[in-house]
């Protein structure tokens, strides 16, 4: 066991804990991501319940898990849930008003 330790390259002094760097001294490492695809979904979703375009309420539905799964836990809450419910009403009321099969956009 004394000959492991003294062939053991490691110092202890050069030991230091990794520490992420602030998104404060450098706004640039902050992921924008989150923040389009709930802008995306809102606009989706409005279009999806106004214009009754269910490919529109369905996209905005993907932006919102998009979203959601790219966010960070400090990030609002609410903004990403009414983003959600959003997207999700405009799928029931456009299925709501027309209850047959998406037609292909094209």
């Amino acid at each position: 066991m004394s000959a492991n330790s003294m062939t053991d390259p490691r110092r202890p002094n050069k030991i230091f804990r990794y520490k992420p760097p602030s998104t404060d001294s450098n706004p640039t490492l902050e992921d924008p991501t989150p923040d389009y695809m709930n802008l995306l979904g809102m606009i989706f979703s409005m279009c999806g319940l106004m214009l009754k375009l269910k490919w529109c309420a369905w996209i905005a539905v993907y932006c919102s898990f998009i979203s959601f799964a790219n966010s960070r836990s400090s990030e609002d809450t609410k903004q990403m849930m009414s983003s959600f419910m959003l997207s999700i009403s405009a799928v029931v009321m456009s299925y709501l008003q027309n209850p047959q099969p998406m037609s292909p956009p094209w």
